[in-house]
């Protein structure tokens, strides 16, 4: 293997349960509860419908839950429901660096590998702490987005790694499963380009199953291309090599990851958040136009494009930098209908779409990826102006969520699937998860929450 793969392997092998400190514990059980919240608020939604009825085909050992339902399914099969659920809502966490992505979507892999080999609490921690620092330092160390490829290429290599760790496997199984991994999982960016598919919100858990997959293969004995990162034909070669800073001295990744407070791309929560500050300032027949300013990512990802001014689909008005920005202006919050198609059709909102302009500001984008600012100017009619600027989103790493308002996030995110006694229980044993002695009988099988296969 290369020096890269071998870095990684290491890097792998000498993460411990007992180095890691109060902090990244705490973090961890965050992030858990957070992508809990997110995926199962997703439950009855059409697209998770329909990954688990893909999901449901599959049977055998090694086997793991559908989260929220009776059926088992094979690990690799519910890593990617599983995943699909936590994604489609566009409200779990966000990670900004030189690339930008969504590292809990590696959680449905590593869950789904920990419930059947039914690892304790921190050995699943561990996992899942490993997985969020080569995911983030990736992302960290080389700009593979403006490249043309997607998020999905660093959250198979944090997923192959972090499964591989819970499955013990050894150091040359492991050097084998991260070339199996990278090698036929390069992931294009299209998928973040222009309308919307509903693959935007798989394909992150489509990582997920692959890393399991590759796991499998190189426990059987599979062997993968040597030099996968350094080879002649190797991943340097198709982006240029770059210097990989993998964390050290007991700082963990995870600590510095954004939790989300809306259902929004995250290149406009604080935008999206100004506006909802100024609503409370000016009535909606009194703007004239609309201003929104902010930094280069944000302008490219929510305001640089034609479907951004007219989304026909969910996944492309939650990236509607127009379109956030009026429903904060007009109803104040965001809710399980705000993207429905009857609001995606809204002449209300329409109206208040036409009047957003959206420019990138260079001393915003001189903030990122440190911070995630934005600012939006209202002219009124009256030819008033208004205008709030914010940095660091509500759930930043520098402008964080509570613990109180992190579980208040599950406890409003749940209640469809799940009764008060059952979420109180959830969240107790989320939120102290090293304590857990066996994922499965402790957690997994609490969490079926439907008795009926048609959900």
């Amino acid at each position: 293997m290369d020096k890269t793969t071998q870095r990684l392997v290491e890097f792998a092998l000498e993460a411990k349960f007992s180095t890691l400190s109060t902090q990244t514990l705490h973090e961890c059980n965050r992030r858990l509860i957070d992508a809990f919240a997110s995926a199962l608020a997703a439950y009855d939604e059409p697209l998770c419908i329909g990954a688990r009825a893909i999901a449901s085909r599959y049977s055998g050992c090694p086997e793991a839950h559908l989260w929220g339902s009776p059926i088992k399914t094979s690990m690799e099969a519910a890593a990617f429901a599983n995943g699909v659920m936590l994604r489609y809502l566009d409200i779990s966490d966000t990670y900004l660096g030189k690339s930008r992505g969504h590292p809990s979507d590696m959680l449905s892999g590593v869950l789904a590998a920990a419930e059947h080999l039914q690892s304790d609490g921190p050995s699943v921690i561990t996992a899942i702490v490993l997985a969020y620092d080569v995911y983030c330092s990736f992302a960290d160390s080389v700009d593979i987005n403006s490249l043309g490829w997607d998020q999905p290429v660093y959250a198979i290599l944090g997923s192959v790694v972090g499964v591989a760790k819970l499955m013990g496997l050894n150091h040359d199984q492991i050097g084998h499963a991260i070339s199996l991994a990278l090698t036929p999982n390069l992931a294009l960016l299209q998928t973040r380009h222009g309308d919307l598919s509903a693959w935007k919100g798989c394909a992150g858990p489509n990582a997920a199953r692959n890393a399991i997959f590759a796991c499998l293969l190189a426990q059987q004995g599979f062997t993968g291309p040597a030099d996968v990162f350094e080879g002649k034909f190797g991943f340097y070669n198709v982006i240029s090599a770059f210097d990989w800073k993998l964390p050290s001295g007991g700082h963990h990744k995870i600590c510095d990851t954004h939790i989300k407070s809306l259902p929004v791309c995250y290149h406009g929560q604080s935008s999206v958040l100004c506006a909802m500050k100024l609503r409370t300032q000016l009535r909606l027949e009194d703007i004239q136009d609309i201003h929104v300013e902010s930094y280069g990512a944000a302008f490219r990802m929510m305001g640089n494009d034609p479907t951004r001014w007219a989304p026909t689909t969910r996944e492309t008005a939650d990236h509607s930098m127009p379109y956030v920005i009026a429903l904060a202006l007009a109803d104040g919050k965001f809710n399980a209908h705000s993207f429905s198609d009857e609001r995606l059709k809204d002449l209300t909102l329409k109206g208040i779409m036409s009047k957003v302009r959206v420019s990138e500001d260079s001393n915003l984008s001189a903030q990122y990826p440190e911070g995630a600012p934005g600012r939006v100017t209202i002219r009124t009619h009256q030819g008033k102006l208004f205008t709030e600027e914010l940095r660091y989103p509500t759930g930043h790493a520098k402008s964080p969520m509570s613990d109180a308002d992190v579980e208040q996030k599950f406890r409003d995110l749940v209640p469809n699937q799940a009764q008060p006694e059952r979420i109180e229980t959830l969240l107790k044993i989320l939120t102290q998860f090293e304590q857990v002695k066996n994922t499965k009988t402790e957690f997994m099988d609490l969490l079926v929450l439907h008795s009926d296969s048609d959900h």
